[in-house]
């Protein structure tokens, strides 16, 4: 036989092994999903869709995404946490389509992705600790239609290290008339690129003293218009700490944009302008005081306006030991006939409370005067003709004006740098500003 005749006998050989083996072997398993201990202590499968980003290349169990937290710490490789954290995918056509579902399988350390769509009814006591809640895609919006949980608003987060993520939500209503998109009761919240609009409270906390609450690149707006309301977009209560960023709050109503009544509050370029036909109240509060960082914010109110003044500052006493205002480059705007860019209630808070207010660009022909020990400096006050486009919310200097790259350095304080680092941007989020370029009054460089 010729060294080609072995080859293909040789071949054709092999080829019958396989078949032979290949017909003996059993079955594959039907595959049932990631396997986790629930709360009764028993083994359970949570299945994930084939066709869902999970199977496809998308977060996987144990994966980077999943251990993800946004904030805090990532699970320890080989805890428990780690061990068994997955991503929970929720859409009008995957297999799990409920929010509420998602939040009865969801564990410690998971990921919850809620595709596009409009979702109705789904109110949740979130429960769970280290816990990332993300919106995929195009935002999805959530309908109250009339839910809510435990009567406070369309999420409760209880006591959680959170990340809420490129979520809408909307219409909440409830008998007490506070109902919020989310009421944050305990922990350590972020809150990235969300929106909240028509809710009688956009976020409402909790007074726990040890919480922090972060709001970064999200919208507020369109406050019911209910008689007797008083509906605040943000309204936060007696909390360790406060921090809203590259944010826009518009058309309140009787109620205030922002309210804070925590210890340290740090409001950074954001877009507070109630609008046309907006009728808010202060456009920012701190009514117990506490330590306020104010920098490089648009802040205007309306001619129709519901108080005088724009930002007010211990109207309702001292509730922390440390009280101070610090306002560095703002932009105020106010088209309120008699209105007032600044109410400090020396009367009410401890004698020498220090208030600084640095190369803010002022206007509007409101008064604008020191109310309280401190430093003043660089203020400038011009027309609403002096900038691009007030009423296309282009609050900028133009090129030419005087005022341009003549603003002093505002120095630091409490080891903390007043000079702005960014600027707001529409339609929410922030651009960083060039390091040593001379600044201008206000917000916008």
């Amino acid at each position: 036989m010729s060294y080609g005749a072995l080859a293909v006998a040789a071949l054709a050989l092999g080829f019958l092994v396989t078949d032979v083996l290949a017909d003996r072997l059993p079955p594959a398993p039907t595959e049932l999903g990631s396997v986790r201990r629930n709360e009764q202590g028993k083994l359970e499968a949570v299945t994930v869709p084939l066709d869902s980003p999970s199977a496809s290349g998308g977060a996987t169990p144990g994966s980077a995404l999943s251990k993800e937290r946004g904030l805090g710490k990532a699970p320890e490789k080989g805890s428990a946490t780690a061990a068994t954290a997955t991503t929970i995918v929720v859409g009008p056509l995957e297999r799990i389509r409920s929010i509420k579902e998602a939040a009865r399988i969801a564990r410690d350390g998971d990921t919850i992705e809620i595709l596009s769509g409009e979702y109705r009814q789904q109110a949740v006591v979130w429960s769970q600790n280290r816990l990332t809640i993300r919106g995929i895609g195009r935002r999805p919006v959530l309908i109250a239609d009339g839910d809510s949980a435990e009567g406070k608003a369309m999420w409760v987060v209880r006591n959680a290290d959170m990340l809420i993520e490129n979520i809408e939500f909307r219409g909440v209503r409830v008998p007490d008339g506070n109902g919020a998109g989310i009421r944050f009761e305990k922990g350590h919240l972020k809150v990235l690129r969300c929106a909240f609009f028509d809710n009688e409270m956009g976020i409402l906390t909790g007074g726990n003293t040890e919480s922090v609450l972060e709001v970064e690149d999200s919208e507020f707006g369109d406050a019911p218009r209910h008689p007797g309301g008083l509906h605040h977009l943000l309204y936060v209560g007696t909390i360790a700490r406060l921090s809203v960023s590259g944010s826009r709050l518009q058309q309140g109503f009787r109620g205030h944009l922002i309210k804070s009544r925590a210890r340290e509050s740090s409001i950074v370029y954001n877009l507070l302008v109630d609008g046309v036909g907006g009728s808010a109240s202060y456009e920012l509060e701190f009514p117990n005081g506490g330590l306020a960082w104010v920098v490089g914010n648009i802040i205007g109110q309306s001619p129709t306006t519901d108080n005088r003044d724009l930002i007010s500052y211990g109207a309702e006493g001292q509730r922390w030991p440390d009280n101070a205002l610090y306002l560095a480059h703002n932009t105020l705007v106010d088209d309120r006939l008699g209105g007032r860019f600044l109410r400090v209630w020396t009367d009410r808070m401890p004698a020498g409370t220090e208030v600084w207010a640095i190369n803010n660009l002022l206007v509007g022909h409101t008064e604008f005067s020191p109310q309280a020990p401190g430093r003043y400096a660089g203020n400038q006050q011009v027309d609403r003709s002096a900038l691009v486009d007030a009423d296309g919310l282009d609050f900028r200097l133009p090129g030419n004006s005087p005022l341009r790259g003549k603003a002093m350095a505002p120095g630091s304080v409490r080891e903390r740098s007043l000079t702005p680092a960014a600027e707001f941007r529409l339609p929410a989020g922030t651009r960083p500003l060039v390091v040593g370029k001379p600044l201008s009054a206000g917000a916008l460089q």
